[in-house]
């Protein structure tokens, strides 16, 4: 309790879920009559005049709340700045915008009717049954996730780091992408968003800029052409060429953006497999970047790889906010525009620090979600039988009779065994 009485937790209360109104009432509450009065003064005193000095009092209350927040915000940034403390002080800055913005967020989301819309029991027949009370629940709340990563990067990355502002135009490339067959998808109340093939081809289009934009630099055109492969010390190819470089570089930008968005079928699942993955390649970047251990684990050694640990801590603290709020029952979706966005982000970190490969066992979970996928509809087209219940292969558990939230919580303990094992490859050289 504060010395005018007012009870902290009732203010924290206010902030967490986003009631300004209640926050600012509380904060302002011991000059609350003496403000009023102040108000009435300046417009007018009249009874009918006492709704327009609340609303003032109120505007006033809340310009200046947001004055002092954005004072301290700014405070802070600067402290880490000073500190260089990049890599700490990124997720924990995105953790807190979240955890003040996200409710916000949600609101607007909601009040503009951008409900996800859930295929019907025609279309995944007993699954719509288990999903049917999460028709309209507010979805694109993959921008939550795109804003922060960016701007944390922006606050504290190197700006002259040609790798970090390649992961960045891939995750802003595919989110746009994303966002757009989301709001389809809304509009037309219907799961039918932009066509697959099309979203191939914007794909292949990103990973060919991403491509003509090593091939073209004599600083990291070897580093794009060579491949590197798990348990090995050296490149097992030198030079694959430029066409087989390009295609290598469609399929793991493709082929990782695919697969999130496949696994992105539960509450949180997509989010709390993208932590996991995030903190392995944290740690593949910085060593990387870092001559002395790269030499120790004997792994390609690429100087401007080391700064995209910023961008990887940065995924993680936009991963831990966007959890907060997509836990079962999720308050919001991240939807195609986050899925793909995480996806390209991390297939081009991949590629910038040569463990594309590796990919394929950090993100265990993702890839085994993808070839579900794929097996199933191979399957269905040669033989007329099904794998699986239903694919991806999520929704198989669910319909055999596991909980959503076992589903989830199993998966997430998978993503992290997947991510102990491809970081366990490095000592077997």
């Amino acid at each position: 309790m504060s010395p005018d009485g007012i009870s902290y937790l009732d203010m924290s209360d206010a902030v967490v879920t986003g009631d300004l109104s209640r926050l600012v009432n509380l904060y302002w509450s011991p000059l609350y009559p003496a403000l009023i009065g102040v108000a009435r003064a300046v417009i007018g005193a009249s009874p009918a005049r006492d709704v327009p000095a609340i609303h003032l009092v109120n505007f006033a209350s809340f310009v200046a709340m947001f004055a002092a927040f954005d004072y301290m915000l700014m405070s802070i940034l600067e402290l880490a700045r000073r500190t260089r403390n990049s890599i700490l002080a990124g997720p924990w800055g995105m953790l807190g915008a979240y955890l003040l913005f996200g409710n916000w967020v949600i609101r607007i989301l909601t009040a503009l009717k951008l409900g996800q819309p859930i295929r019907q029991a025609s279309e995944v027949h007993r699954l719509a049954d288990l999903h049917g009370v999460k028709q309209g629940t507010p979805t694109m709340g993959g921008i939550l996730i795109i804003g922060t990563v960016f701007i944390s990067c922006f606050l504290w990355a190197r700006p002259d780091n040609r790798f970090v502002w390649l992961a960045l135009f891939a995750m802003v490339y595919l989110g746009a992408l994303g966002f757009a067959d989301d709001y389809l998808k809304v509009t037309k109340k219907k799961s039918d968003g932009i066509s697959s093939r099309l979203k191939f081809l914007f794909q292949v289009g990103l990973a060919v800029v991403i491509a003509a934009v090593f091939l073209n630099s004599p600083l990291i055109e070897v580093q794009a052409r060579s491949l590197w492969v798990p348990f090995f010390k050296i490149p097992v190819v030198t030079n694959m060429g430029t066409w087989f470089t390009v295609l290598f570089f469609v399929i793991v930008i493709a082929g990782a953006s695919n697969a999130v968005n496949l696994t992105d079928g539960l509450d949180g699942l997509a989010a709390g497999c993208t932590i996991t993955v995030a903190f392995a390649y944290a740690f593949l970047t910085y060593a990387g970047g870092n001559y002395r251990v790269a030499e120790y684990l004997s792994v390609p050694f690429y100087p401007f790889t080391a700064e995209l640990t910023v961008v990887c801590a940065a995924l993680i603290g936009a991963g831990f906010g966007f959890l907060w709020f997509n836990c079962h029952p999720a308050k919001v979706f991240m939807g195609d525009t986050g899925s793909l966005a995480i996806g390209g982000l991390i297939g081009v970190v991949a590629i910038c620090c040569k463990q594309e490969l590796l990919l394929v066992i950090v993100g265990g979970v993702f890839v085994i979600e993808a070839v579900s996928v794929i097996l199933q509809v191979m399957s269905f087209k040669l033989t007329g039988k099904r794998i699986f219940v239903m694919s991806p292969l999520h929704h198989h558990f669910e319909l055999v009779g596991w909980k959503e939230n076992t589903v989830i919580v199993r998966f997430w303990i998978l993503s992290g065994i997947f991510a102990l094992l491809g970081l366990a490859t490095l000592k077997l050289r």
